[in-house]
């Protein structure tokens, strides 16, 4: 599945901002031999929407029982089937919570033995800071800037410490030229995470919006040359058979530009390669919506077949 890149030269002009995603949500837990309590090894998860949309998916359980599920739009109710071969399986219709960690174990008899209730882990309560978040991502989307920076500002006093609120906050406020306010927001993120590239590039831009030359190009040193020029080195890693190292290129890539497509479709065949179907499926779609006529797309719906 390997193929040579063609590697392009195309200048990035440096984006603050980004769409944020909302509505996604994701389960995670094991899948467990009812009567032995140990792992069932690649057990079977099938989901399908009940609702709103038609959208079949199949997952495999990994050799310890272990699974994740990741839903585009969670905002639905799906109805999940967990299963295993010589094990009666197990179905519930499930609404996951958005913006918080969805937990559940599952135990499967085998056929002809007594069931119990499936183990399920407590449903967690809603963050009222996550709810303000995906309020605020969703005015961003929508081009209210101004009551997306209110609710990311309520988010992040009631939880100083959620960095996605002070990101959010950074690209917001540089879009609105609120510069003071953007590099704030900035430096609370990378006092945490000091390889943000998005919050450099707005660091970068509101120094030099604001005249603090020093300051600017401080932080425009930091910078890669483009996202481009990132991956343009994750191909060379690629074509050398270390996907690990391009893995790590072409998130920064998309970091600096979200729209630059050519990242997300390679990004989604490292995925492929190394069996993380929820990954790989994400990260296609997204090449197919910023680029659905590209030079990879008939390759990209293709393998979206089988994910």
């Amino acid at each position: 599945m390997r193929r040579t890149l063609v590697l392009s030269l195309t200048l990035l002009l440096l984006a603050a901002t980004q769409a944020f995603a909302i509505g996604e949500a994701r389960m995670t837990g094991k899948i467990l031999d009812g009567s032995t309590k140990q792992p069932i090894p690649e057990a079977e998860i099938k989901l399908e929407a009940i609702e709103g949309k038609t959208i079949k998916q199949t997952l495999k359980a990994k050799k310890d029982g272990s699974y994740a599920v990741f839903l585009l739009d969670g905002t639905i109710r799906y109805k999940f089937t967990f299963s295993a071969p010589g094990f009666t399986p197990y179905e519930e219709t499930i609404k996951l919570n958005l913006g918080a960690a969805n937990t559940k174990d599952v135990e499967l008899f085998k056929v002809g033995t007594a069931m119990g209730a499936p183990t399920t882990a407590a449903t967690p309560k809603v963050d009222t800071t996550v709810v303000a978040y995906n309020e605020g991502a969703a005015l961003a989307n929508a081009g209210d800037l101004e009551g997306a920076i209110k609710k990311f500002e309520e988010a992040v006093a009631a939880k100083p410490d959620l960095l996605a609120g002070w990101l959010a906050l950074a690209k917001s406020s540089a879009r609105t030229k609120n510069y003071a306010r953007a590099i704030e927001a900035a430096n609370k993120v990378l006092d945490v995470d000091d390889s943000d590239m998005s919050m450099i590039a707005v660091l970068a831009q509101s120094y030099a919006a604001t005249g603090d030359k020093a300051n600017a190009a401080k932080w425009e040193a930091k910078l890669p040359k483009s996202a481009n020029a990132l991956f343009n080195d994750a191909a060379k890693l690629i074509n050398g058979g270390d996907d690990s190292g391009a893995e790590t290129l072409l998130k920064q890539s998309i970091e600096i530009d979200d729209t630059f497509a050519q990242s997300h479709y390679e990004l989604g065949m490292i995925y492929v390669r190394a069996g993380k179907t929820a990954e790989a499926k994400a990260a296609l779609e997204k090449y197919l919506e910023l680029d659905p006529n590209g030079r990879d797309a008939a390759t990209a719906k293709e393998m979206m077949k089988y994910l």
